[in-house]
């Protein structure tokens, strides 16, 4: 097999999801997910009398809504959208002022205390861009593609890639085809010159083998079941992709 191009998936495989939460516990800052619901109840309770539990039960009830259509719709609802559905739930409107500070809060919430990389990721990324194009195919959930790409500016990482599928600026999220579509075509290349990264056995690797590319799967950061994986192969440490590649280029 002929590799020209290589793309990761970010949460897990990159970055090491909720490793920010004991930063913020030592910090004395609540959960993401209770700071999420204080944000919605401050904003709120200036308009009126309204509970931290109301707002709670409906936050609670527009994230399992979006939780359905990520999972069940490959759709990833941007924050500005479900905010607003909370807001009508409770039948309260901000200013636009108020909404856009209360967007941007929720999606730079991960700027302020920041996620782990996963050990041995920025060298890998630096070398094996020096022989293969490189991209980033993520779901992001509550971080938008702008506040991804400057976590990896910020590593120094971005400029090693050559395209970006975000699934708020592309419309679906995995394993729906347009995200890998997206990269392979922002990479210019043809579906099975690409293998694929990640560490979630539907979503990168069932969906990357569906159209055509391979894929490997990284369990650096957690491993959900790889004893059972469809995977071209695995790796558990950074220092094994190599080899891994190796033996798909030689398939």
């Amino acid at each position: 097999m002929v590799v020209k191009g290589i793309t990761f998936d970010l949460w897990d495989t990159v970055l090491i999801d909720d490793s920010d939460e004991p930063k913020r516990a030592k910090a004395g800052c609540p959960t993401k997910l209770v700071e999420r619901r204080e944000l919605v109840h401050a904003a709120t309770s200036k308009l009126t009398d309204i509970s931290f539990k109301s707002v709670s039960d409906i936050y609670d009830e527009v994230d399992s809504d979006f939780r359905n259509d990520w999972h069940n719709n490959n759709i990833t609802r941007t924050v500005a959208h479900r905010l607003n559905q909370i807001l009508d739930k409770l039948n309260v409107s901000l200013s636009e002022h108020e909404m856009i500070e209360l967007v941007r809060l929720h999606e730079e919430m991960e700027l302020v205390f920041r996620p782990d990389f996963v050990t041995g990721v920025h060298e890998a990324i630096a070398r094996l861009s020096e022989h293969y194009q490189l991209g980033i195919i993520s779901d992001a959930i509550f971080s938008p593609g702008r506040v991804l790409r400057t976590l990896l500016r910020d590593e120094g990482l971005l400029d090693y890639f050559d395209t970006f599928a975000f699934s708020d600026e592309v419309g679906h999220s995995k394993p729906h085809q347009s995200m890998f579509q997206h990269a392979w075509e922002g990479l210019h290349l043809f579906p099975s010159e690409v293998v694929h990264i990640g560490d979630r056995e539907t979503n990168d690797i069932a969906g990357p083998h569906e159209f055509g590319m391979k894929a490997i799967l990284c369990i650096a950061a957690v491993d959900r079941g790889s004893a059972n994986t469809k995977a071209d192969g695995i790796f558990n440490d950074y220092s094994g992709l190599s080899e891994a590649l190796e033996k798909i280029k030689g398939s």
